[in-house]
């Protein structure tokens, strides 16, 4: 019983060995890879019947965004309404999962109206590299994942293939001023 134990356990991790060394072999698709001549976000938008708010000036000492190199880091954002307030409220008490994908698909047009006003044109956008998502939360709430898709999925409908990103959904305790949903990002631009 021992030996075939082995063998089948040995057997197990050569197969486990071979297939991450061949997953380790196959190269990830660089920035550039997903380039497309006809990529337009901007027509994108239109398509999708979206219209990008004005960009938000800071309300304390920081500023929108940062370039170093061809990263940009962008501040965190809440879920601005057209009239100027915001979504409030905790996730699990106060809003539903379908109320807080709404407030993070709020943050990405926040998002993508600062990337707008840094960079002028969205093509320049290479790749949403890492999204960092916060939820104002009970301490029971666990569905953080499905609130922050309504930012996730927006960048992937704005801009295909390149908005696909790394990220964390995470709750919090609180965040500024009671908002739902804050999110920063890291974009690669040309």
């Amino acid at each position: 019983m021992k030996t075939s134990f082995a063998f089948c356990f040995a057997f197990l991790l050569l197969i486990t060995t071979a297939c991450r060394e061949e997953q380790l072999s196959r190269p990830l698709p660089e920035s550039n890879e997903l380039v497309n001549a006809d990529f337009d976000p901007e027509a994108k938008l239109q398509e999708l019947g979206i219209r990008l708010p004005k960009a938000a000036t800071p309300v304390a000492n920081y500023v929108n965004a940062v370039r170093s190199g061809n990263l940009m880091f962008l501040a965190g954002k809440g879920p601005g309404k057209e009239d100027g307030t915001y979504v409030t409220g905790k996730l699990g008490a106060d809003l539903s999962i379908e109320e807080g994908y709404e407030a993070a698909r709020l943050v990405a047009l926040s998002q993508l109206a600062v990337l707008k006003a840094e960079l002028g044109d969205l093509s320049k956008v290479k790749r949403i590299v890492k999204v960092h998502g916060m939820v104002n939360a009970t301490p029971d709430f666990t569905n953080q994942p499905e609130v922050i898709n309504g930012f996730s999925d927006l960048m992937v409908e704005v801009f295909g293939e390149r908005g696909k990103h790394a990220r964390a959904a995470v709750g919090m305790g609180s965040l500024p001023r009671g908002i739902a949903v804050e999110v920063e990002v890291v974009v690669e631009v040309e």
